[in-house]
């Protein structure tokens, strides 16, 4: 498919998911909280949404007792990473009108 639409990641496009990705696109980690507040969703919300993407191995979850408790955080991986800017970019074509301009109207 020459169509931006074919390079969309359908794990990311979720607009939760896009949200959390983007989130954690702009910092090397964040607490599970700070993710939950930003993209304003249920803490069991984000939860599920974690696992997909920690299942399809764009972000990895660090668990550290402090105390009785344990803090959560996420970070993106590389592939995470990657996956996320082709993703904003097959958006931006989209946008942009290139993919349904005619050869030679530019």
């Amino acid at each position: 498919m020459n169509h931006p639409r074919g390079m969309l990641d359908d794990v990311i496009h979720s607009p939760v998911r896009f949200s959390v990705v983007a989130a954690l696109a702009a910092v090397d980690r964040a607490e599970f909280r700070f993710v939950r507040d930003t993209v304003e969703v249920t803490d069991s919300a984000l939860s599920k949404q974690v696992t997909v993407l920690e299942n399809a191995g764009y972000v990895r979850v660090h668990k550290v007792a402090v105390g009785r408790r344990t803090r959560t955080s996420l970070s993106l991986s590389e592939e995470g990473r990657t996956a996320f800017e082709q993703h904003v970019r097959a958006l931006r074509d989209i946008a942009s009108g290139e993919a349904v301009r005619p050869p030679g109207d530019g």
